[in-house]
């Protein structure tokens, strides 16, 4: 808020300046050919002339005071004080770049640049008159006539270090055009054309950087972080980027927010690590500016806070003010995103070549005197106002920088000056093609071109927009739509060496490219880690659902803080961390891990298993012993008990019940089409076969007793044989009509039946239509029903052996097995229901089977002398 305060108020100074300008020059007369500067501020700079003049804002000074902030025309210096050796290196990359540039001979031929360098002090109040004085120029005095003829005062700005100075800057440069391009302001805020139409940057802009750190996070699976950023415009908009960038990715959350206070605040200080230190956030991201970061560490040390994996912003990357033995203990293996590094060659020499001027020291040149004083710890007499530095023995201006060890040389990590370096060529190319254009093929009004006599700042942005050049580092030099270059940053990781030594090592890079769009490459071998288990820390809320179980997000907590809930029964998931459990296909059923979908067990009564084999064996079983019986009978054809009661209707019959064990085999293994519609058709027919000849021995046990009395003979002429051959295909022919018809209409058919089993397919042969399956069994209790009264009526008949009493207890056996089917077959499921009727069927065949013939086969075999007629037909049993 303060520094917004003061934004307002030497944005409001500025304004009134220029309105006392123009009333000044309004009210002179027209015959007064000159205008009266009000005003100069003084300002720490360096200057070089030149037919062009490029301006340049730089951190020169750490600290500064306002003693005064009054409205008058001649503001108080302001009191700068802790000189930067890397701001001042900076400075001078940037001379260095515009003196290389004058000996190219192809690059701005025949055109000297010049350069006017300002120190901002890190104060956006010093940087913003910086700004404007350099903008408007610090003459005194200037013709009317003239104002519109020649260059600018500066043609474009290099800087500022700082986003919110560069937003300030940038809002007023905007208004004239006149051309910004920063090497350190990466705040994203500033890709907005609307606000900004003349800001350009050489550093990649932090949305990048955020989507950076994204990169990273989801690359070592840390999907828990806490985020802090500084109370300033690089730090909110970097925090604001980073919650929607994180969301939109889906790939992680916040365990909390907090913003650093960029006073020196110990109880907020202190309740931000406590907050740290509880939370189970193992990644600590920082967007802040090294002084942020010290504040801090302060207190990060007095809680002793460990075991936290730092993230670093470029703005404190290359702090090495914090890569200090007191603080790798929390700060070793730290990654960080880096400005691209570059080389200069000949920087070194160029900056050697530095000598303090003792007959200019004033506020125009003093940049490389306060360098001197503060390197050789000697001081210029007299000193100048303003300016508090250390003071000494006085210099001679003939020390030598290789006798000393300062920063200025240290060219083996140049970042923010290969930016610096790129942003002064974008400039001399941008003029360079603006004077390269041939007059009437033009970008501007009729076809015109700019020039030196009548050059406007406008012009040279069109050009500073399509600008494309490669450095001799070999990085190509673009700006998009929005003034952004080509982004690129370098991945570093600090390394705790074991004798205390911190070494900032290149781990990796990301960028982005035309065709492949944003990469990330990180050589995972070379990280330093600072664990005992020298790996990647694990950083989540909750741990990934294995594959089997589905997130289930926690109520009133992120989405990162989830609970692992077990797939239900015939749904899996296969991946980690899925949100859902997908359904499997019909035929399939989920695995006891709930992984993946297997085969549905296959359910139906097979000969292969127990139930299976037993109803075979007995089925096989009755169909041997009915030809055993078929045998006896056959050779014993012609006794008395084989004839009785026509052997031939014995002989179907037993043929009959052979087809009713056989038939049963059609109700086991696999249901086919085939045998779906034969099981019921061969059961159906199979019985009526077997009752019908029942039913025909009944009525003919019934008529020749009727025949035995005094006029019954002519019942007999309707049981001949010919007749029981009859009546047994006629009542046979309805059972198959039945058929015919029940097959035709509504066909019985292989069915998969999941509704028993979720886990288990049930094959079983549908019937297709009830009604027909109701009528063939009705039919078939019909006529057993008919056989069971007549055989009833005729159980008490003389005969010594009165077949009608084995027919009525084979009849009471078969209506009791079918009788008691019905239930048992409707309340079975799947297979166990063809095993119940399998079971009918052989139950009622033996039934059948042994009290029809069991006491006959007794008799032949056993009690031979009771097979003659005699014994058959009299009343006595023969002894």
């Amino acid at each position: 808020m303060w520094a917004f305060l003061e934004l307002n108020m030497h944005m409001l100074m500025y304004f009134i300046l220029l309105y006392c300008y123009f009333s000044s020059a309004v009210s002179t007369p027209l015959s007064s050919s000159t205008c009266q500067l009000l005003g100069q501020f003084h300002l720490n700079g360096m200057h070089k002339a030149g037919d062009v003049v490029l301006g340049g804002l730089f951190q020169v000074h750490f600290f500064s005071v306002f003693p005064d902030l009054s409205f008058t025309s001649d503001p108080q210096p302001p009191t700068c004080h802790g000189f930067d050796v890397v701001g001042f290196r900076r400075a001078q990359t940037m001379a260095f770049a515009i003196d290389e540039i004058n000996r190219n001979s192809n690059l701005l031929p025949n055109v000297t640049l010049g350069y006017s360098l300002y120190d901002n002090c890190a104060k956006l109040g010093i940087g913003f008159r910086a700004a404007l004085s350099l903008a408007s120029g610090q003459e005194e005095q200037f013709m009317l006539g003239e104002t519109c003829v020649g260059a600018p005062p500066v043609l474009g700005i290099v800087g500022d270090s700082s986003s919110t100075r560069s937003i300030a800057i940038s809002t007023v440069l905007g208004l004239y055009r006149v051309p910004m391009v920063s090497y350190f302001a990466t705040c994203s805020c500033l890709s907005d054309r609307q606000k900004f139409p003349s800001f350009f940057r050489t550093i990649p802009s932090d949305a990048f950087q955020v989507r950076a750190m994204i990169q990273i996070l989801n690359r070592f699976g840390w999907t828990w972080a806490g985020l802090l950023v500084s109370d300033d415009d690089y730090g909110l908009h970097a925090a604001r980027s980073f919650q929607s960038d994180l969301a939109q990715s889906g790939g992680g959350c916040l365990a909390y927010l907090e913003v650093l206070p960029w006073d020196n605040d110990p109880a907020e200080f202190r309740r931000i690590v406590e907050l740290m230190k509880k939370s189970t956030a193992h990644v600590v991201i920082v967007f802040a500016h090294e002084s942020y970061m010290i504040n801090l560490m302060e207190e990060v040390v007095r809680q002793n806070v460990t075991g936290l994996q730092w993230m670093a912003s470029e703005a404190w990357t290359a702090a090495t003010v914090l890569q200090t033995p007191h603080l790798m203990p929390y700060l070793g293996g730290t990654l960080g995103i880096a400005i691209r590094r570059g080389e200069i060659p000949g920087l070194r020499k160029f900056l050697l070549q530095i000598r303090p001027d003792q007959h200019h020291n004033s506020y125009g040149n003093s940049m490389v005197n306060q360098f001197w004083e503060h390197t050789f710890q000697c001081r210029f007499a007299p000193p100048p106002t303003g300016w508090m530095e250390a003071g000494g023995s006085l210099c001679t201006g003939q020390e030598n920088l290789e006798d000393v060890e300062t920063e200025l040389l240290d060219i083996s990590n140049l970042r923010p000056e290969y930016n610096i370096y790129k942003a002064v060529y974008a400039l001399a190319y941008a003029l360079d093609d603006m004077l390269k254009c041939e007059p009437g093929r033009g970008p501007f009004s009729g076809h015109s071109c700019g020039n030196l006599k009548r050059l406007e700042s406008w012009q040279l942005v069109y050009y500073l927009d399509r600008i494309n050049f490669t450095t001799p580092f070999g990085d190509q030099v673009s700006f998009d739509e929005n003034g952004d270059a080509l982004p690129i940053y370098d991945i570093m990781n600090w390394l705790w060496l074991p004798d205390g030594r911190t070494e900032v090592q290149n781990v990796g890079e990301v960028k982005r490219s035309v065709f492949k769009g944003e990469e990330l490459t990180i050589d995972e071998d070379k990280i330093f880690w600072n664990f005992e288990t020298n790996k990647p820390p694990k950083s989540v809320c909750s741990d990934s659902c294995p594959p089997g179980t589905r997130m289930a997000r926690k109520k009133g907590e992120p989405e990162c803080c989830f609970d692992c809930i077990p797939c239900s029964e015939g749904k899996i998931s296969n991946k980690t961390d899925s949100m859902e459990c997908s359904l499997c296909p019909e035929d399939f059923w989920s695995s006891p891990q709930r992984d993946h979908c297997v085969l549905k067990k296959t359910e139906f009564l097979s000969y292969h298993e127990p139930l299976g084999i037993c109803l075979t064996a007995a089925s096989l079983l009755g169909t041997c012993i009915c030809a055993v019986v078929l045998g006896i009978f056959i050779y014993h054809r012609r006794t008395p008990i084989v004839r009785a009661n026509n052997s031939e209707l014995s002989f179907q019959l037993l043929l009959s019940l052979k087809l009713c064990f056989l038939c049963s085999l059609l109700f086991i293994g696999r249901p086919r089409l085939w045998t779906c519609q034969l099981r019921h058709v061969a059961f159906g027919i199979s019985f009526v076969l077997c009752v019908s000849c029942i039913l025909v021995k009944t009525m003919v046990v019934l008529a020749v007793f009727k025949a035995s009395k005094p006029g019954g003979g002519a019942s007999l002429k309707w049981f001949g044989a010919v007749q029981q051959r009859g009546t047994v295909i006629v009542l046979t022919s309805i059972q198959a009509v039945i058929c015919t018809v029940w097959i035709v209409s509504a066909s019985p058919a292989p069915h998969k039946n999941t509704q028993y089993h979720n886990d288990k397919i049930v094959y079983e042969c549908v019937v297709g239509s009830t009604v027909g399956f109701a009528v063939l069994l009705g039919y078939i209790g019909s006529l057993a029903i008919i056989s069971f009264l007549i055989a009833f009526i005729s159980r008490n008949l003389p005969d010594s052996f009165n077949e009608a009493k084995l027919i009525t207890f084979s009849m009471l056996i078969f209506c009791a097995v079918w009788v008691a089917f019905v239930p048992a077959y409707i309340s079975s499921p799947g297979k166990y229901s063809d095993a119940v009727e399998v079971f009918a069927i052989l139950a009622s065949s033996f039934g059948l089977l042994v009290a029809l013939f069991g006491p006959k086969c007794y008799i032949i075999l056993l009690r031979p002398e009771r097979n003659t007629k005699k014994a058959i037909m009299g009343r006595g049993i023969e002894s």
